[in-house]
């Protein structure tokens, strides 16, 4: 979807920067700068708005062979953000209708072409419609058959849908999930049973054949639970500017130490540089790094790169 950010509260008026949002998008360029082959899958409108979703993703080399312009008339979605304290920032979303909530299985099936290692998915897709959420399950459930790897991040947006129905539509979609992400407050979304503490609800999720749980922690970093074990990882000091796709940064950095063979420190490592970037910069993809990138924390302060 398209995104227009605020300089300051959306009544008194004022300017507004266009740009591309979106959590899949967000990962989807993520992964492409660190040097993988993203396939990315959807619906636009036939709009101006939908041309500059597809025109961004194009120029960020990831491929969107697969995805659909809508001629029905239905418009790009459109989400608003404004700063309102600090780093606290307020999202209104202008989905209802969208392109988007049109997304059907037949719009994303194709893309899981031969090849294909990870399936990437968000719980904000099945909020969006009934035929959005039929193409969530039918992806994951095609990817399962085929032996790709299915992650799932439960990206909760409590706008969008309650938390009752978010869990409701989130089960059969764990059933079907290798690598389940969540920030702490997101985790019992994804069982059956709501108000179990962390570890039960983490050993319930791994019971339900869930192979991973990763917990984003934000400031305090991240968490990886096995069957064999669990691995923390502090998170990268960095001054905050935007915090707005720093979950979507963190699981890309994850999903390309994935791809990279790296085991799970590594992943966890990778994953909280990359929110770093996110987070030190405003925009939700603007400021994340190519893989050229991933060193340049561990320059001293003050280093001007000549």
């Amino acid at each position: 979807m398209a995104a227009l950010r605020a300089h300051g509260t959306l009544r008194l008026g004022g300017s507004l920067g266009l740009s591309v949002a979106g959590a899949e998008s967000n990962v989807a360029i993520g992964l492409a700068r660190l040097g993988h082959r993203v396939r990315w899958a959807g619906r636009v409108g036939a709009d101006e708005l939908g041309a500059l979703v597809l025109r961004t993703l194009r120029a960020e080399g990831v491929d969107i062979d697969h995805a659909v312009t809508d001629d029905t008339g239905r418009a790009t979605g459109l989400l608003l953000t404004e700063p309102r304290l600090g780093t606290l920032t307020r999202v209104s979303y202008y989905r209802a209708g969208s392109a988007g909530s049109a997304v059907s299985p037949a719009d994303v099936l194709p893309a899981l072409a031969p090849g294909s290692r990870i399936l990437h998915l968000t719980g904000i897709t099945p909020a969006l419609s009934p035929s959005a959420a039929e193409a969530a399950l039918a992806a994951a459930t095609t990817a399962g058959d085929a032996g790709i790897t299915v992650c799932l991040d439960v990206n909760y947006r409590s706008r969008l849908w309650t938390a009752d129905r978010a869990r409701t539509a989130l089960r059969p979609l764990l059933a079907r999930t290798d690598l389940l992400i969540a920030s702490e407050d997101e985790l019992p979304l994804a069982l059956a049973r709501p108000g179990a503490g962390e570890s039960d609800a983490v050993h319930s999720i791994l019971a339900a054949g869930v192979s991973e749980v990763v917990v984003k922690r934000g400031a305090h970093g991240a968490t990886s639970f096995t069957a064999d074990g669990v691995t923390d990882c502090a998170a990268r000091q960095v001054d905050a500017v935007d915090l707005v796709g720093a979950g979507d940064a963190f699981v890309a950095g994850y999903l390309s130490g994935l791809l990279g063979g790296a085991d799970i420190p590594g992943r966890l490592h990778r994953a909280v540089t990359t929110a770093a970037f996110a987070v030190a910069t405003r925009g939700d993809w603007e400021g994340l790094p190519t893989q050229d990138e991933l060193g340049l924390f561990d320059q001293p302060d003050g280093t001007t790169i000549r």
